[in-house]
């Protein structure tokens, strides 16, 4: 059964806490977590954001979520696909899903007396991460979500990078191949097409629809499908090593639903970074697998909300 409940549903009720509500917006659901600042969370809610109604839905879960925790709401932050706008109050672009999105105003839309931060969806999985999660109090972190696409985000010196017009941390859209295809940011051979989902069949040349599916035949013997996903976590840590060089974090947290590969995708790995890693004085990056699920978003949100 999934963690989520319908909006109005609590586990248990605290009488006069102060309150964030953290909301992680995605093409199917929006997940809202009510949290203190302590991390525990004390409501949930999820509302459907398929098709074009998604406001309507969100709009009610967020209300019935705050009608039904006894305390003082003090926070709200969103977490959502797409470039935040360099005031932090909207996405500015996010071309072809979730219409209504681009410009969206989330501090009116919700009618909150204060402002309501939004970062995207990837920042918003890093910041739980780093208050919950694998990589709990650290100041310099790179994550990386693998899973249909390869999504990242940055914490350096503990603060978020954003960049000039909210592009960094994209770590997806890197090259490890100069003669690859392009992939959607006219990347040639990026990690994402190594790695995602989104090429899986051209990959594998039709034989697979999903990297599950492959990794259980490469570990049920199939010397292609061996091959295949050895080479693509060699590009993975090609990547990572390349991160570091740039970035030096000290922990490298890895999510998304390629992720749950568990060692089949960290023991050849951390195999890899060995040999691609600079690692003067001895030093060597933590490589992590996410903790927080689902919920680092939402997670994330709340946090950035009491900033």
């Amino acid at each position: 059964m999934s963690r989520w409940r319908a909006a109005g549903h609590l586990e248990h009720k605290d009488l006069g806490v102060d309150y964030a509500i953290g909301i992680d917006l995605g093409g199917t659901t929006a997940k809202m977590l009510a949290v203190t600042p302590k991390g525990r969370v004390i409501g949930r809610a999820v509302a459907p954001t398929a098709d074009a109604t998604w406001r309507k839905h969100v709009l009610r879960a967020f209300r019935s979520l705050v009608a039904d925790v006894d305390g003082a709401l003090q926070w709200v932050g969103v977490a959502a696909p797409g470039l935040p706008a360099p005031d932090g109050r909207s996405i500015a672009v996010m071309p072809e899903r979730l219409p209504g999105l681009e410009g969206l105003d989330w501090q009116e839309f919700l009618g909150t007396r204060f402002k309501v931060p939004v970062v995207n969806d990837a920042q918003g999985a890093l910041l739980g991460e780093t208050w919950l999660g694998a990589a709990r109090g650290s100041q310099d972190v790179i994550l990386l979500t693998l899973g249909t696409g390869v999504g990242g985000a940055i914490l350096a010196d503990g603060q978020l990078l954003r960049g000039k017009i909210g592009r960094a941390g994209h770590l997806g859209h890197v090259t490890v191949d100069p003669d690859g295809p392009s992939d959607i940011c006219q990347m040639p051979g990026s990690l994402e097409d190594a790695i995602g989902d989104c090429t899986i069949v051209s990959r594998t040349g039709g034989r697979f629809k999903t990297t599950k599916a492959l990794v259980d035949a490469a570990a049920g013997g199939d010397a292609e499908a061996r091959r295949i996903w050895r080479q693509s976590v060699r590009l993975l840590a090609i990547a990572i090593a390349s991160f570091v060089n740039v970035i030096d974090p000290e922990i490298v947290v890895i999510g998304g639903g390629i992720a749950k590969s568990g060692p089949a995708l960290f023991g050849p790995l951390r195999r890899d970074l060995a040999k691609y890693e600079w690692r003067p004085g001895g030093a060597r990056v933590s490589v992590l697998p996410a903790r927080l699920g689902d919920r680092a978003g939402a997670f994330g949100a709340a946090r950035q909300g009491m900033v």
